[in-house]
């Protein structure tokens, strides 16, 4: 059986932030026709699929999951539990934000499946998380935090943005020590990135706000690896860190390129080789899938070439590319071509091998896209 992801879509927000360009909406009007229509479609691609694959995990982003009830999350995890076949402890992970659950709410969303909760926090800094026009403050923050604790979930992550416009060292610095005092096992720390159609794009393109250089990005980069090894947090993809035991298994099932499944609006799938993506208007996604079943808008076939491309650069992006595995999926050539590159990265240590598993150093992460670039 197929080690496979699942990833469930819930686009409904009370607010959109001024650099998130996933899809969301802020009304409700149709939250039940949505539920319905999410079970349809999980319904559709388990026909064919319920006896091939063995589910590691299943995450809940958005939008706002956690602004939806504990039951109706609940009703996805059993329409998935009675179409596939759930691997022991499935991680089952739940993107929440400060200000949107209580400790009373949490429980009730563990009684639902519940055993991963990723908290968007961002920042613990009020004057950059006004900025960023999130609902919550620092306190709620860090309230979420401790009630997630409290309400008896161990598998605790949260998000956190840096090389924010005007963001000092000191500042972001003061934003990891705290997160660090958290009792917290995972890290997302991402670079803050200007996405088109954003309003934040658009605030740069007036001139109302200037994002800091390249550079400065890269120390900061540098800056967080640092603290996070200091501090028992371990890298494990560009902008992943974790203790010991607790990486995401729902992430590392696309760095490791396994198959993913992806049910609601906008959701992209990976299987068998193909790609495909559904519509994005939840009211398109409702019509098509009364109409024909799914909501597809586009698909690949992907070439071995592009495969072979796809595998290298998540590989390197996430804990390492295995060369005997490469070799065995792929052959030896692209080993063969590029052996004369990978010593000069060996050399200037931007990666280092061992036990036949080539790896990003600290330093080859901080210029991951460039390494990428390089390779033929």
């Amino acid at each position: 059986m197929k080690e496979t992801a699942i990833y469930v879509h819930i686009p409904f927000c009370d607010h959109k932030c001024i650099y998130c360009d996933f899809y969301s909406i802020v009304s409700y009007d149709n939250l039940n026709n949505y539920l319905t229509t999410l079970k349809n479609e999980i319904e559709f691609y388990a026909s064919n699929e319920r006896n091939n694959r063995e589910i590691i995990s299943i995450f809940f982003g958005g939008g706002t999951p956690s602004f939806v009830e504990p039951s109706y999350i609940g009703e996805i995890i059993e329409s998935i539990q009675s179409n596939f076949q759930l691997k022991e402890k499935c991680e089952i992970t739940l993107e929440t934000n400060p200000g949107t659950v209580n400790k009373q709410k949490i429980e009730k969303f563990i009684e639902a499946g519940i055993n991963r909760v990723s908290i968007g926090i961002q920042s613990f800094n009020e004057d950059e998380l006004k900025f960023l026009t999130r609902i919550h403050d620092k306190e709620t923050a860090l309230k979420t935090v401790y009630n997630v604790k409290e309400a008896g979930i161990d598998n605790i992550s949260i998000d956190l943005i840096f090389n924010l416009p005007k963001q000092t060292k000191e500042k972001w610095k003061s934003n990891l020590e705290t997160a660090f005092k958290l009792p917290i096992n995972h890290i997302s720390a991402y670079s803050l990135i200007l996405e088109k159609g954003t309003i934040l794009n658009k605030m740069v393109l007036d001139g109302k706000v200037k994002l800091q250089d390249d550079d400065y990005d890269a120390e900061l980069y540098e800056f967080t690896i640092d603290e996070m090894t200091k501090n028992n947090f371990m890298q494990y993809e560009v902008s992943n860190f974790s203790q010991e035991g607790f990486q995401c298994i729902h992430n590392k099932a696309y760095w490791d390129y396994k198959d993913y499944l992806s049910f609601g609006t906008s959701a992209h799938s990976f299987a068998n080789g193909k790609r495909w993506w559904n519509v994005s208007s939840l009211k398109m996604y409702i019509t098509m899938m009364n109409q024909k079943g799914n909501a597809v808008i586009g698909e690949e076939i992907l070439s071995r070439e592009q495969m072979l491309d796809e595998y290298i650069m998540l590989a390197l992006r996430g804990s390492g590319l295995d060369l005997t595995e490469l070799k065995n999926i792929f052959g030896t050539k692209w080993i063969e071509i590029n052996k004369k590159y990978l010593d000069t990265l060996l050399l200037n240590n931007f990666v280092e091998e061992k036990n036949n598993l080539i790896k990003l150093t600290p330093k080859g992460y901080a210029i991951c896209d460039e390494i990428l670039l390089n390779f033929q």
